[in-house]
Order: C-alpha cells, then sequence, then structure tokens
C-alpha cells in the first residue's frame, strides 16, 4: 500500500486506542484535501482488520503486503470492509462522477452488518468523504451511528466538518489531520512523482501548502506563473488594468480551466498570507479582501458564473493590497 507521510501524532493515537482496546466506534477524520486522510482511513481500517487475525510486526498502521487481509484489499475483496464514495454516473461517458453518495449506498451497509464478520470480530466502513452524503443518506447513517453493531469501525473523511450535522460529529471521535511540513510534502512527492526532478519537488512543495494532493493536481498548471502574476498585482497594483485584463482573457479559454481552478483555490490564500504580514488599517482591508475573495471563489465553482468576469475581480482585489501597503507606509 501506498506509505503514509506526516500525521505521526494521529498514528499513534489510533493506535493506543486500538492496542489498548479502546477504540471509539467512530472516527471523524478532517482535515484540508489532499493530505492523506482517505490513506490513513484505509491504512487504519486494514490495521484493525488484520490484528483481528492475530498479532501484526509492523511499525504504525503498515501491515505487511503478503498479509491475507492486506491481499483482500488490494483486491477491493475484503468481505468485512465497505466503501462509501461517490459512483461513476451511468449517463457519464468520461467517467464524471455523481453529485452525492446516496441514500441508497448507506442503506447498503445493511449487507455486511446482516451477517457474522468472515476474517475477524471487525466489520469496517470507509466513507470518503462524508461531507458528499445527501441528507437522506446522512440521516440513515446516523442510525448506525447512534446503534452501533458491536465490533464495528467507521472512518469518516470530511474536508469540513463544521458542515456536517451535529449528531454525526457528536457521535464521533474527531481527530484533526493537518497539512503536511515541508519535509514530509518532499518525501510525499518524491514517492508520487518519481520521474519529476528536484526543482520540480520544490516547486510542487510550494505550491500545495501542505497538500501532496493538491499539488500533484496542479502539476503542469505554471502554478508558479500565477503566483508571480498575483506577487506582481499586490505589490505594483495595476492603474491601468492591463495585468488583470491579459490574466482574465487567458484563464477564460476552455483548455485553461484547470489552471482556472487552481487560480479560484490560491487567491484567497495568497490574500490570507499577506494579511498576516500586515498591523492596523492595513491588516483590516486585507481581512475584507480575503472574505470577498473567498466567497467570489466559492461562488465561482458553485454557480458557474463567468470566468474572464471572476478573475477580472479577483486580480482587482490582489491589486487592492498594493493600496492598502501604501496607505499604511
Amino acid at each position: 500500500m501506498t506509505p503514509l507521510y506526516g500525521h505521526d501524532e494521529a498514528v499513534a493515537a489510533f493506535r493506543d486506542s486500538l492496542d489498548n482496546q479502546r477504540l471509539h466506534h467512530a472516527w471523524l477524520l478532517a482535515g484540508p484535501e489532499g493530505i492523506g486522510k482517505a490513506l490513513f482511513a484505509e491504512k487504519a481500517a486494514l490495521r484493525v482488520l488484520a490484528r483481528g487475525q492475530g498479532p501484526v510486526d509492523a511499525p504504525g498502521l503498515d501491515i505487511p503486503d503478503n498479509h491475507p487481509a492486506a491481499r483482500l484489499m488490494a483486491a477491493g475483496s475484503h468481505p468485512d470492509l465497505m466503501k462509501l464514495e461517490r459512483l461513476v454516473k451511468e449517463s457519464s461517458s468520461t467517467g464524471e462522477l455523481a453529485r452525492s453518495i446516496t441514500v441508497d449506498q448507506v442503506r447498503g451497509l445493511q449487507r455486511l452488518f446482516s451477517t457474522t464478520a468472515s476474517m475477524s470480530p471487525w466489520r469496517v466502513v470507509v466513507i470518503d468523504a462524508i461531507d458528499d452524503l445527501e441528507r437522506n443518506a446522512a440521516n440513515a447513517l446516523l442510525k448506525n451511528l447512534e446503534e452501533p453493531p458491536p465490533h464495528s469501525l467507521f472512518l469518516l473523511v470530511s474536508h469540513a466538518p463544521e458542515r456536517l450535522l451535529p449528531t454525526i460529529r457528536s457521535r464521533c471521535r474527531q481527530m484533526r489531520l493537518s497539512a503536511l511540513a515541508p519535509d514530509a510534502m518532499a518525501s510525499a512527492l518524491r514517492g508520487a512523482a518519481p520521474d519529476a526532478d528536484e526543482a520540480e519537488i520544490a516547486e510542487l512543495v510550494a505550491a500545495g501548502q501542505g497538500s501532496p494532493g493538491r499539488a500533484l493536481a496542479w502539476r503542469g498548471l505554471d502554478v508558479s506563473g500565477l503566483d508571480r502574476i498575483m506577487e506582481a498585482l499586490a505589490r505594483e497594483g495595476d492603474a491601468s488594468n492591463a495585468k488583470r485584463s491579459a490574466l482574465a482573457q487567458a484563464l477564460a479559454l476552455k483548455s485553461a480551466q484547470p489552471r482556472y481552478e487552481a487560480f479560484l483555490a490560491r487567491v484567497p490564500s495568497f490574500i490570507a498570507r499577506a494579511a498576516r504580514e500586515r498591523r492596523g488599517a492595513a491588516l483590516g482591508e486585507a481581512l475584507r479582501l480575503w472574505e470577498r475573495a473567498q466567497g467570489l471563489a466559492s461562488s465561482a465553482r458553485g454557480l458557474s458564473l463567468e470566468t474572464e468576469s471572476v478573475v477580472f475581480e479577483l486580480c482587482g482585489m490582489l491589486a487592492a493590497l498594493a493600496g492598502g501597503e501604501r496607505r499604511a507606509a
């Protein structure tokens, strides 16, 4: 299985609960996207299932590749494990995923719990991500969390736990996984992109901001070029609108959609970093710009707003940082 980088404290906490037979029946694995929460859940699930068959001589959440449980999980056929995630739309020829995890998928868990566990006392459910459950599915899952079957374990991946039903959160032990440190980021990226040289690894570490998944998704999109444009706007402003117009036109091209998505994600983060370096009125202005940028970027994704207009407006917010800096000086 793919190595898990970082998250040593989370691994130790889970192992402590497992080794001392104090394993809570539901764990909410929360944190930013792309940092390895789903991989943590899969490794934790495998460790529990393998441990149920007998002692495991491996550190952390690792399992020997030749362990029967590891072979079954690798084949996607472990009888005591179910994973819920968004399915590919039946009508899609491009692999497009459904918008949510359905109530029928959650009800399908009864197939797991209606029979005796096959290989160990444990039966494990991994949901990646619980944020994707439709409302009825969340209510159906809640019934399982309220009255969990004996020796059942739920590992729930969440990118935004504050949006979940409070009744679901209250029945889980929440474990917060943090963005990876630069050294762990570099190790994760070297493993995932063995063809990348050290210069590219360094660029991806900077672009990913602690998220290997995000960095890999943005690979080849010249994110560093976007950063240079943002830095120029924040430093020099854009009195003639030339810089923002050029970027807006470039990102409006259909072929530039992935780069546009990266831009939407990076602008609020860029403004947040700028805010941390300011004080007084300049800080207040940067925080207001961050709030506006966050709202616009979120709306742009959810409402399919016109790309060129969104980019132009976000660039204007970046340019306004230069004005705030001058007023504070």
